[in-house]
């Protein structure tokens, strides 16, 4: 016999196995004890919480010869035929696949006849929303005037997009997203049954995961007993198999944005990349994170709130007093912007970067938060006299003399080159090319010039990107990968191209030298 999916396997078959959904089994089982059934139903909420479960229960509900306190006793003949999709009383229909007119039509001549076996035909109509206006308009009158033995249970997860004048003939029950905490019980429920071992941190990220989706869970659960086939199912393993970053991670990179170290937060993210982390899932889960620390920073009642467990709980107490208020909230805002744009980006790790570089650095942004977090760093400073850090090293692109820096006079090209220099320019791409990460992607646009002594200038029109490769760790590396390259120690300075246009650059570009074959000094 062929593997069952555990979704499919463990599906309820009773409305006391549903789970997460007490409030609508209690309305539609006091209704069928009552005997007072409506004729129109409209399951609404988010996919995988049991919408069309509790349908189908329901059907072999109304029609089970010997019913138990409004459930099916799921053995009578009826019971049994519903459950193998066999029985003529209960009809599903796929409304995405199935959505002309026509196709409601076929209904509509179906229900003048009455049932073969049992008391009610039941139609189901999955994913309603997706009908046509015109088969919207054919259904219309079959809800206005059914026949007293037919049931319609319309499904879906997008309610407002149903026509106004079928939400009115319809009882309305909205299906709520399941509780971590229901999910979790229930997948231990079901490694038992299946006679298997997990670890309880592993079931609880699972059920996180799940996003309170029953039907997700199980399938991520199968998905990671699969993978590791006959062992205990480690918490490290589920992270594995999902592409999902621990928190010790995000905890990594949350201390080096509140350092305003970049480097190290750039070696956290091409870590991530290196392990094959998910990248969209971890701008979810990064944001959460930073959501925690600003509630357990607004009030310490909000332990109860949080789901995490003590041991990250103690690392969050820890974390949420290294920034204020207005520093997370800026830093979610980045992130919550970045969820969105990262879902169709060819590139998210780039995107990635640039969101993290931003939260180190306020001085890129000039709303109110950032403003404010710049105006504090700098009264901080004050009180420890480094005031003179605060300038950036970069030097801009004005010359030395008034002739220079007038825009309107190039300056003279050198008259010789130094052969080191000369190799430089012209095996720059390939230079370039083999930077790591964040500098790669500045320095492509970068110029090459000489400076006095023949010092090697590299000349960038972003004052931002060259802010940042003029940093000591960005431009040791620098250094080293192009003294590696040539043989020799080179001088290296980081200047900013003020004026952005070429034709009147304060700074010659050498490639350009080169390629007019002037004489290079040996």
């Amino acid at each position: 016999m062929s593997y069952t999916a555990l979704y499919r396997k463990y599906r309820p078959k009773s409305f006391e196995d549903v789970k997460g959904q007490e409030h609508i089994v209690t309305t539609i089982k006091n209704q069928i004890k009552a005997d007072r059934i409506g004729h129109a139903y409209l399951f609404c909420g988010t996919r995988g919480t049991g919408k069309t479960t509790i349908a189908k229960i329901f059907a072999k509900a109304v029609n089970c010869e010997y019913p138990v306190d409004g459930s099916p006793c799921g053995t009578c003949p009826i019971c049994q035929s519903i459950a193998a999709g066999s029985s003529l009383n209960v009809v599903e229909i796929d409304a995405a696949s199935n959505n002309g007119v026509d196709n409601i039509r076929e209904i509509r001549e179906e229900v003048t006849y009455a049932p073969t076996e049992g008391r009610y035909k039941v139609y189901i109509i999955d994913e309603v929303h997706m009908l046509s206006i015109g088969a919207f308009n054919a259904l219309l009158k079959t809800l206005e005037e059914p026949p007293s033995y037919v049931i319609f249970i319309l499904a879906t997860t997008e309610a407002h997009k149903i026509p106004i004048t079928i939400l009115s003939r319809c009882q309305r029950y909205d299906f709520h997203r399941i509780s971590a905490d229901i999910i979790s019980e229930r997948l231990k429920e079901l490694i038992e049954q299946e006679q298997m071992q997990a670890e309880e941190k592993a079931l609880r990220y699972i059920a996180k995961s799940a996003d309170g989706a029953m039907r997700d869970a199980l399938s991520l659960l199968d998905q990671c007993m699969a993978f590791y086939m006959g062992e205990t199912l480690t918490y490290d393993q589920v992270l594995s198999v999902l592409g999902a970053v621990d928190t010790e991670r995000f905890s990594m990179l949350f201390r080096a944005i509140v350092n305003k170290d970049i480097l190290d937060a750039m070696r956290q993210i091409e870590e991530l990349v290196t392990e094959g982390r998910e990248l969209g899932q971890f701008v979810i889960d990064f944001t959460w994170y930073l959501r925690n620390l600003l509630l357990l920073q607004s009030s310490a009642d909000m332990t109860e709130v949080l789901d995490v467990s003590s041991e990250s709980l103690e690392l969050l107490k820890e974390e949420c007093k290294m920034a204020n208020d207005i520093e997370l909230m800026r830093d979610i805002r980045i992130f919550s912007e970045l969820s969105n744009q990262v879902k169709y980006a060819a590139q998210k790790r780039v995107l990635i970067e640039i969101a993290v570089i931003k939260m180190c650095r306020p001085q890129m942004e000039e709303d109110y938060a950032s403003l404010s977090i710049r105006i504090e760093q700098l009264e901080k400073q004050i009180e420890e006299g480094a005031v003179a850090n605060t300038v950036p090293q970069v030097q801009p692109a004005i010359a030395v003399n008034k002739t220079d820096a007038d825009p309107q006079h190039k300056p003279q090209l050198p008259k010789a080159i130094p052969q080191d220099l000369r190799q430089i320019v012209q095996n720059w791409q390939t230079i370039a090319a083999s930077m790591p990460g964040i500098i790669r992607t500045y320095i492509r646009k970068a110029r090459l010039s000489m400076g006095n002594e023949e010092q090697l200038l590299i000349v960038m029109d972003d004052p931002i990107g060259a802010e940042m490769l003029a940093q000591e760790e960005y431009l040791q590396e620098i250094k080293e990968i192009i003294s590696g390259y040539i043989g020799k120690e080179v001088s290296i300075e980081i200047r900013v191209n003020e004026t952005k246009e070429t034709s009147n650059d304060t700074y010659v570009d050498l490639a350009e030298v080169i390629h007019m074959n002037i004489e290079f000094e040996e």
